[in-house]
């Protein structure tokens, strides 16, 4: 079987390592043998981004897989199975003291705290360990048995444990919704849906924030809300933003509407900002689909810029030369930091959609607002406003300066064809006189 490596740390990536521990499976209940999988996870791993920066990080991450490599046998397997979670499977065990004795071996060869450039830490992992056929008889069981364990470990400050009885079903249902989401693109169950920003000046549009949506053919409409957190922890987010970015471009090449220039915008989540490789995912995307009558923003949060400042303002910088722009979304509902304005490489702020929605009856959410359109306006930064839903609002906002609208008052997020049904007819309209829904 080929192996597909992770590009940060050569070990077998998540597909590859689900195949081999499905194959591994497949041939312990065929002989009758014991098999053990582990899955090891990074204390505080956040934290030491934080601490250190993103490249030391990977650097950890690639000296752990080292370890592991010295863990594993020759007929064993090995993988990285999330963005600090690996996975390592047993064979050929006589039981669950052998996988203990693994897990002991990883440990003393972590003693020695990790250096990186003037850098030290001392690697903690946390193990969830599950045995084949003794918890499961099925890889994917396997899987959520060593996960829950891993689960139960953190809980109770334990550095590995076993299975104890019991299966938890939430935890059951994430590890399915992330095997059905993984075919859900091959299988066309994705799609792209997009809500119109408007100008508040004309109401002329302006663009459409691109937003993803999951019709499982056995779960029915799966809010973002619960997939698009899975495919973080999972990794297979880069996968997903790389196919909406392609996607939404695509769509936007086939509008057809009056006006010289529409902007599409993508939300990127915060772990890709500081990635090297953004900039190239970018360029590809536009030498495929990028026309002169297409805009792309991306839309990043707060979260973004605090975790590895530097180099997620160069990665944006890189990105800004390519005549992309940059949002900044849910501003004031995160990590709102003054300090970063004087160099921030934005183009744009959304205000979070709380403050618009109390901003009649809440003076507080009203200053607020206030203070940020201007704060915007003084460092030559649009403002987004997302969940307009009525006239009374857009008023109170035009009034304070705010320059684009979004919400359900101009459309909720239609489907491509929808969405260029809806240009149409605004360019039909022309310019309108008052705010009417379409």
């Amino acid at each position: 079987m080929t192996v597909i490596e992770d590009e940060l740390t050569r070990l077998a990536n998540r597909r590859s390592f689900l195949l081999s521990l499905q194959r591994h499976v497949l041939l312990v209940n065929e002989r009758k043998v014991n098999l053990g999988l582990l899955v090891i996870d990074v204390d505080s791993f956040a934290m030491i981004n934080n601490a250190h920066g993103f490249a030391f990080g990977d650097r950890l991450l690639q000296h752990l897989a080292q370890q592991l490599r010295k863990v594993a046998r020759s007929h064993d397997a090995v993988g990285r199975i999330g963005d600090n979670r690996f996975g390592l499977v047993l064979t050929g065990l006589m039981n669950g003291g052998h996988a203990e004795l693994a897990v002991h071996k990883l440990q003393r060869l972590l003693d020695t705290p990790f250096e990186h450039g003037n850098a030290k830490v001392k690697i903690s992992v946390s193990v969830g360990i599950a045995l084949c056929p003794q918890h499961a008889s099925q890889s994917d069981h396997l899987l959520r048995r060593a996960e829950r364990s891993l689960a139960t470990a953190r809980a109770t400050g334990q550095k590995y444990m076993f299975p104890t009885d019991g299966v938890d079903d939430a935890l059951s249902d994430l590890w399915d919704i992330e095997i059905e989401l993984d075919s859900a693109n091959a299988l066309g169950e994705l799609a792209m849906h997009y809500q119109p920003k408007v100008s508040m000046h004309d109401l002329r549009p302006v663009g459409a924030e691109a937003l993803m949506r999951w019709r499982s053919s056995t779960r029915g409409n799966v809010s973002p809300d619960v997939f698009i957190p899975v495919a973080e922890k999972t990794g297979q987010i880069k996968k997903l933003t790389a196919w909406a970015i392609n996607t939404a471009l695509r769509h936007a090449s086939e509008w057809v509407h009056p006006w010289e220039t529409l902007s599409v915008a993508v939300n990127v989540p915060a772990e890709m900002v500081v990635q090297y490789d953004l900039p190239d995912l970018i360029e590809n995307a536009l030498s495929l689909w990028g026309r002169p009558q297409v805009g792309l923003v991306l839309e990043i949060t707060e979260r973004s810029l605090i975790g590895d400042p530097k180099q997620s303002f160069r990665i944006l910088s890189q990105i800004r030369e390519m005549g992309v722009k940059i949002s900044i979304d849910d501003f004031g509902t995160g990590y709102s930091c003054l300090a970063y304005f004087k160099n921030i490489p934005a183009d744009e702020l959304k205000i979070d959609k709380s403050f618009i929605a109390s901003l009649i009856e809440d003076s507080a959410s009203a200053e607020i607002t206030s203070l940020i359109i201007d704060l915007a306006h003084r460092f030559n930064l649009t403002v987004v406003a997302e969940g307009v839903e009525d006239e009374l609002t857009f008023d109170a906002l035009r009034s304070r300066g705010c320059d684009v609208a979004q919400g359900f008052l101009f459309s909720k997020a239609l489907s491509s064809t929808d969405f260029g049904q809806w240009l149409k007819q605004r360019g039909k309209r022309g310019q309108e006189s008052g705010v009417r829904v379409p």
